[in-house]
């Protein structure tokens, strides 16, 4: 991506690239969307002092108001974090909140396209998108799994969400050729619920071997990859309880008429209602853990890898 439409840097992620410094982007939409009102605020807050403690300089990427950036501070994220009626942007919609000049919180994928064109190349969210279970139609497949296929940017999540189809959605990554990279793990982690059974590409168990990876996938003209880090089992919400509460929202967005974009957002709060709360500690949790290991991996990046960086 080269876009004609200048992409405005923060201060300090300017600075950063001047002085060959890690950056690590993080998505908004958990602040706009994903997370109630005021934890939005403070897991943003959180992520970007985890991120600089490790070494890093962390730059939350947005539309704002119509200029792409990457890079908010402080009173943007607070305007962003109390805002009503703020757009959620995909990939898709980059031109439409650029052309309309709109307030827009970027998602996995729309972040992964601002990141990459402004030489960001490791980013933290909480968990991809993917392949939706029925009865969505098979053809509800996330943006973030084709912008992954041509983006070449390092996606540190805890997996996909789990009330996503899981299998279909890293058969859809093999077929894009998406190295899927565990952390410390052989299995694909599952989001809010621990355990699992899905293998992944390839176990990585230091950010210096997750650097390399992707330096090496990237050399050979590779897009973007996932590095899969599990929550804490301690941290997790049962899978049994999650199962249950996951089949109850589920039914409920099908009486609401609730699909396309709206649907997560829809089934993200309903879970958390419906367990009182156990999946918004998990998702604040996983958050910041991820955010800590891009940092990690983002430093370790430019020790092992400095061609990765461009």
């Amino acid at each position: 991506m080269t876009p004609d439409v200048p992409i405005v840097l923060s201060a300090d992620v300017t600075a950063a690239a001047a002085a060959g410094r890690p950056v690590v982007a993080l998505e908004s939409t958990i602040i706009a969307h994903g997370l109630p009102r005021p934890v939005n605020r403070e897991v943003a807050r959180e992520c970007e002092q985890v991120v600089r403690s490790e070494g890093a300089v962390p730059a939350t990427v947005a539309v704002w108001h119509g200029v792409p950036t990457v890079g908010l501070s402080e009173e943007q994220l607070d305007e962003l974090a109390s805002a009503d009626g703020v757009l959620k942007a995909s990939r898709r919609d980059l031109g439409v909140a650029v052309g309309l000049k709109k307030l827009a919180a970027t998602t996995v994928s729309a972040t992964m396209a601002l990141a990459h064109a402004a030489g960001v190349r490791v980013f933290a969210t909480g968990g991809i998108g993917g392949a939706h279970r029925p009865p969505a139609p098979p053809w509800d497949i996330s943006a973030d799994l084709t912008e992954l296929a041509r983006t070449p940017v390092l996606v540190v999540c805890a997996g996909a969400k789990s009330l996503l189809d899981l299998p279909r959605t890293l058969e859809i990554l093999e077929t894009f050729g998406v190295p899927v990279l565990g952390y410390r793990t052989d299995v694909f982690p599952q989001f809010y619920t621990a355990g699992g059974s899905l293998p992944v590409s390839a176990r990585v168990d230091t950010p210096a071997e997750a650097a390399a990876a992707f330096a090496a996938h990237k050399s050979l003209g590779g897009g973007g990859a996932v590095l899969a880090n599990p929550l804490p089992e301690a941290d997790a919400v049962p899978a049994d309880e999650f199962a249950a509460a996951l089949a109850v929202a589920e039914a409920d967005a099908a009486r609401a008429n609730v699909s396309g974009a709206k649907l997560t957002p829809f089934l993200l709060a309903r879970l958390a209602e419906l367990t009182g709360g156990k999946t918004l500690r998990a998702n604040r949790t996983l958050v910041v853990n991820n955010a800590r290991l891009a940092a990690r991996v983002a430093v370790a990046l430019f020790s092992v890898a400095p061609a990765a960086r461009r």
